[in-house]
């Protein structure tokens, strides 16, 4: 029902591509990141909670806006959205065909998320799952935790004299972390100008967040001494950072599972936060949707194929061009 093709994920009964990776006439969206929505396409079925994401990311274009849980067709498939509880708007697809059913999981998580609708589980007889953190080692510790350890990174830069500069993904954590912030914090973030422009995205989606102020409108040389500062990745040894006289250098990612990704990076701290499906929900997930065939896309792939057919489980790997979230 799907295959891979030089384009991406190909439905040859419907006549479309899943987050294509080169333009296609017809193109269906999971979510809004970078490496799942390109431009270029010549129509885009897409979820309504994503579509504010797509009019930032891609701007005007050939938009077929629909429900989650409605179902539509192209060509001789029949497709519903169904929530993946990765991002605002984040979608598994759900594709059927002569009574077979095939789910695309998108990215995914399992974990709670004020920002967005948690994962629905869609029964099913494939399901194509992401596999970014698919290896024992990565499993959450609960956000409620992470959020009161940057709050007292922040207290304790404070103490030091030093701004507590955040680098966060601009769609889906920075606005999480924020999310989670305002139940145990008062205090504004600053915020690196391209990590604003999504926040306003979600706020005007009406999703309740810390308060925050942008670093732009203060002046050149003003003391952030004691402040939170959330900046995109991308701003780490840019001179956007060097106006920041003392500071330390925190991230926010699943990678931090891993100490020496943040011995790599020449970071302060690293803080545990992912988007994605640790690698418990990944086995529940798998086993929930009741599917007899199993498709790893991207990332660790081979340790989640393997454990899934020691289980029992029909499974491989589809090889695709998903990479980074920013």
């Amino acid at each position: 029902m799907v295959v891979v093709t030089p384009q991406g994920l190909y439905c040859p009964a419907g006549d479309f591509h899943i987050d294509p990776w080169r333009p296609v006439p017809r193109a269906v969206i999971t979510h809004g990141h970078g490496d799942h929505a390109r431009g270029g396409m010549g129509c885009y079925h897409v979820v309504d909670a994503g579509l504010p994401i797509l009019e930032w990311r891609l701007g005007a274009q050939d938009y077929r806006v629909h429900a989650h849980g409605e179902r539509f067709q192209v060509g001789a498939a029949t497709v519903s959205f169904h929530p993946a509880g990765h991002v605002l708007g984040s979608t598994q697809v759900r594709i059927e065909v002569d009574g077979e059913t095939w789910v695309l999981s998108g990215d995914f998580k399992r974990d709670p998320d004020p920002t967005c609708l948690p994962f629905e589980v869609v029964p099913c007889d494939v399901f194509v799952t992401e596999a970014t953190f698919g290896l024992p080692v990565y499993r959450w510790p609960p956000m409620a935790d992470v959020a009161r350890d940057i709050v007292a990174w922040r207290e304790e830069c404070e103490a030091n004299g030093e701004a507590a500069i955040l680098y966060c993904y601009a769609l889906g954590k920075a606005q999480r972390v924020l999310a989670e912030l305002m139940h145990h914090t008062d205090r504004p973030a600053w915020l690196h100008g391209a990590i604003d422009v999504g926040v306003q995205v979600y706020r005007d989606a009406g999703i309740p967040m810390l308060d925050t102020r942008k670093v732009a409108d203060e002046a050149r040389g003003a003391d952030f001494a004691g402040e939170l500062v959330i900046a995109p990745p991308s701003a780490a040894g840019s001179a956007w950072v060097r106006r920041f006289r003392r500071a330390q250098q925190g991230f926010a990612s699943g990678w931090m599972r891993i100490r020496g990704n943040r011995r790599r990076r020449n970071l302060d701290r690293g803080f545990v936060v992912s988007d994605h499906a640790d690698w418990p929900a990944l086995l529940r997930t798998v086993h929930e949707t009741g599917a007899r065939r199993v498709i790893a896309t991207h990332g660790d792939t081979d340790a989640l194929v393997r454990v899934l057919r020691d289980s029992g489980l029909d499974a491989g790997v589809f090889r695709t061009d998903y990479g980074e979230d920013d």
